[in-house]
């Protein structure tokens, strides 16, 4: 069963008061607000601004607890809410309950408005001590939630690392503060902290090796809370993931966890014969997720098989996907119906020594089909597009996979194109309209054959040639394994505009400000020693815009000072494939040192980047890049 709970829409954004509710240190007093009511026996609840069904449900405040609800909205009376049909505020003094709850922060002036009642309360009691608020004046500004989960492990031979930097300084803010809490796999705190996070631009790395030495743990896998006091403009948490481990039998990168639970998610790929897939399951709240809630089911198909242990407040257990559904195999996809228990999860997949990590996406279920989708090519050209890296084909193969990415999407009507590094479309393939249980992984490497032993890219685009239907939602995964070493890695994202001068409903996206985004500004985080990093950036067009980029590659130290920059052109529908120790010569290096990073930019055109890290005997990583 799911939580009746609002934690996002594409509309409104995310619901703060959602975070507000389930922040780790508000576990406890919000457990110890029901049992305090309950001793005064059933409970007015006064519902001002529709935050009652959602303490309730995190914190298990039943109908039968409840002698009414009250509303001060007139629109409100007489609605649904907690099993009673909600009543106005003014017949409060005929209910006859032995205590009042105010389903509201900051609430003193309407609970002085209420005296005299039997004992009031409100939900103050979980508010979080002052020095953890960036705007102590407005509780629930979303900048007082800049947080976000992280699977964080340090056992087995394996460790982790995060890196980011502090980008809030790019929209007015200073120094940041992150307070930390690392959750063992039975959801127990293992530690909690408080670190800075440097002044302007001053990069941010947390090493599990290091924490765990710091506070004398075992071994973990568990997660991390990031709580980041200070940000400004930006109330998201980004970061880079890196999973080492030893003899680079593990080495893999992901990104942010996206702090928003949702129903379902999608692009879980099923073992191939040789493979494990693995699926961390980390709940994300201070109430548990009870047995049966969680399901997968194979893509297309409405039978779901339930996950049956239950799973306690910030726990994490790694789930087989293949033991709970026998006999799905690769290319198939699996679906993960979630019921917003949990953060966008993590799966990892396991071939004999090799593992790597990577994340499924949010499903979305406000989508239906656009029926003005095929007619926008007069304007919008290729329209949404999905571009990912063709790796160097006499070291990799590189596979697409499209990934239905909404509840409605019953086919998908797509085709791939090929780019060399110029710009140049030297290879189609047409899929087809693909059915929603479809199996067409593709092999790019009879369609990029012009490519010779090089690198290009792949975009992904709506073919309505046959008709079909469509909703701007395209999603993929993206598979690349050594041919000599059969590391692999794995990467998905969703299509987007880019570069067009138009502006259709919210494309093309910036990362700040009103479309049309046509500027760039990417984090590239740099490997530590002995590990080089690679990074690929794509100059997608839907429609042609300048003909080559104005790319600055800008080397920062730890300290957020810029050390050196390089200036690239990138060819539009074009791509480069480069190195940092190809880009920068021993001596800059040497004086960035460690902890270095790069922010790509350019004012002229939006870019997307692939990047990852080059380890021993083929050993690699790769991840899209995140921007800010």
């Amino acid at each position: 069963m799911g939580l009746r709970i609002e934690t996002f829409d594409n509309v409104r954004g995310g619901n703060t008061l959602y975070k507000a509710l389930t922040h780790p240190l508000a576990a406890a007093p919000g457990r110890a607000l029901v049992a305090e009511l309950r001793r005064h026996g059933r409970v007015a609840v006064v519902d001002p601004g529709g935050a009652a069904a959602g303490f309730a449900e995190i914190f298990g405040l039943a109908g039968g607890d409840v002698a009414g609800v009250y509303v001060q909205d007139i629109a409100r009376v007489g609605s649904a809410v907690l099993g009673h049909r909600a009543q106005p505020l003014t017949a409060l003094a005929q209910g006859g309950a032995g205590a009042v709850l105010i389903a509201a922060f900051d609430a003193e002036r309407l609970a002085a408005q209420l005296a005299p009642a039997p004992p009031v309360f409100t939900l103050d009691p979980l508010k979080l001590p002052a020095e953890r608020l960036t705007e102590p004046r407005n509780y629930l500004s979303p900048l007082n939630f800049a947080t976000n989960f992280a699977l964080f492990r340090d056992c087995g031979g394996l460790h982790t690392r995060l890196v980011t930097a502090n980008y809030w300084s790019g929209y007015g803010g200073g120094a940041v503060r992150l307070f930390l809490t690392l959750f063992g796999g039975d959801g127990a705190v293992l530690a909690e902290w408080c670190e800075a996070g440097g002044a302007a631009g001053g990069a941010i790395a947390l090493d599990s090796r290091d924490i765990r030495a710091r506070f004398g743990l075992g071994e973990f896998a568990g997660q991390l809370f990031i709580h980041v006091v200070g940000a400004a403009g930006h109330d998201v948490v980004k970061y880079a993931l890196d999973v080492f481990g030893d003899g680079d039998a593990a080495l893999s990168c992901t990104h942010d966890a996206n702090a928003w639970p949702a129903e379902r998610y999608a692009g879980l790929p099923a073992p191939a014969p040789d493979e494990r897939v693995v699926l961390w399951v980390q709940n994300s709240h201070p109430t548990p997720i009870p047995g049966g809630a969680i399901g997968l089911s194979p893509m297309g198909s409405n039978e779901i098989a339930a996950i049956p242990q239950a799973i306690g407040p910030f726990a994490s257990l790694a789930v087989d996907a293949g033991a709970l559904l026998p006999g799905l195999a690769w290319p198939r996809q699996i679906e993960i119906h979630a019921g917003k228990h949990v953060v966008r999860p993590r799966y990892e997949v396991i071939a004999g020594r090799r593992r790597r990590l990577a994340h499924v996406n949010v499903e979305r279920e406000d989508l239906r089909p656009n029926p003005e989708l095929p007619g926008l090519s007069a304007t919008f050209g290729k329209g949404y597009l999905l571009p990912a890296p063709i790796l160097p084909r006499r070291e990799w193969q590189s596979l697409v996979l499209p990934t239905p990415m909404a509840t409605a999407q019953r086919e998908l009507p797509i085709a791939a194109l090929v780019y060399d590094p110029a710009g140049r479309e030297v290879g189609r393939h047409r899929f087809g309209r693909l059915p929603r249980a479809h199996a067409a992984m593709l092999d790019l490497d009879p369609l990029a054959a012009a490519l010779g032993d090089g690198y290009g890219h792949v975009e992904l685009v709506y073919d309505f040639a046959d008709g079909g239907e469509g909703d701007g939602w395209l999603h993929a995964l993206f598979r690349y394994r050594h041919r000599g070493s059969r590391h692999a890695a794995e990467t998905s994202f969703g299509a987007h505009m880019f570069n067009t001068i138009m502006v259709y409903r919210d494309e093309p996206q910036s990362y700040s400000g009103r479309p049309p985004g046509l500027s760039t500004r990417l984090f590239l985080r740099l490997g530590p020693e002995p590990y080089d990093t690679l990074c690929q950036l794509i100059y997608p067009a839907s429609t042609p815009w300048r003909e080559t980029s104005a790319t600055a590659i800008m080397l920062y130290d730890a300290a957020g000072s810029e050390v050196a920059r390089e200036s690239v052109a990138i060819a539009c529908s074009g791509s480069l494939l480069w190195r940092y120790r190809d880009m920068f010569g021993p001596a800059i290096r040497a004086r960035a040192g460690a902890g270095a990073y790069i922010v790509i930019r350019d004012t002229t055109c939006r870019l997307f980047g692939y990047h990852g890290l080059i380890g021993a005997d083929g050993a690699f990583s790769l991840d899209h890049m995140f921007g800010f």
